[in-house]
C-alpha cells in the first residue's frame, strides 16, 4: 500500500505492474488476511497503526478480488482502468503531430507487440495490456531466475521504451501540462 502509493504518483507503469504482483501474492497467500500478515505483513518493521493500516488495505483488495471475481486470475476493476486511461492516452498521442517521437517509439516496438500476441493468449487485449503482460512475463522470469533468451530481451527492450514514454506522458497529463492539441 505504501509503495503502491508512492509508484502510483511517479510511474504509473511501475505502479500498474506492481499491483499485478500483488494480486499474485494475495492469491499465493489463498486469499487469507493471515496468511498475508505472517508471511508478508510481519516481514516489515512497522508499527501497530501502519500494519494495521497495511492490513486493512490487504483485506480491501481480497475483497475487490472476490467481488470481481478474480481470484485465480485477471486483475482488478482499479488496474484494468489504468489500462483503459493508458490506452485512451496512447491513441490521442498516436494522433497528436506534438508528439512525433512517441509514435516511432510505438512503431519500433509494435512487430514485437504483435508478435507476443500471436504467441500468447494476448488476442482480444488492448495493445497496451499486451504490452504489461509481456514487461510482467520478464518480471516473472527473472525473479524466478529463468533463463531469458536475446530475442525476448530484445523485443522487451523496445517495448519497455514505448511504455516509459507513454508513462511519462500519462504523469505529465495527470499534472496537467501534456498539450496534444495541433497548432494552427
Amino acid at each position: 500500500m505504501f509503495v503502491s502509493r508512492e509508484l502510483r504518483k511517479k510511474n504509473i507503469a511501475e505502479y500498474l505492474l506492481y499491483m499485478w504482483q500483488v494480486e499474485d501474492l494475495i492469491r499465493a497467500n489463498e486469499l487469507s488476511v493471515e496468511k498475508l500478515k505472517s508471511t508478508v505483513v510481519n516481514a516489515y518493521a512497522l508499527d501497530e497503526a501502519a500494519a494495521s493500516e497495511l492490513l486493512q488495505w490487504y483485506s480491501d483488495l481480497i475483497a475487490m478480488m472476490r467481488d470481481e471475481d478474480v481470484k485465480e486470475s485477471g486483475h482488478l476493476q482499479i488496474t484494468r482502468n489504468v489500462i483503459i486511461n493508458l490506452t485512451d492516452l496512447h491513441l490521442r498521442l498516436l494522433k497528436s503531430p506534438k508528439v512525433p517521437f512517441y509514435s516511432a517509439a510505438y512503431y519500433k516496438a509494435l512487430p514485437f507487440i504483435v508478435e507476443f500476441r500471436t504467441k500468447s493468449e494476448g488476442r482480444g487485449k488492448a495493445e497496451i495490456e499486451n504490452c504489461f503482460d509481456v514487461l510482467y512475463m520478464l518480471w516473472m522470469m527473472k525473479l524466478q531466475k529463468r533463463e531469458i533468451n536475446e530475442e525476448t530481451l530484445k523485443a522487451t527492450a523496445e517495448i519497455s521504451k514505448f511504455i516509459s514514454m507513454l508513462s511519462l506522458y500519462f504523469k505529465e497529463e495527470e499534472e496537467g501540462k501534456l498539450d496534444l492539441e495541433s497548432e494552427e
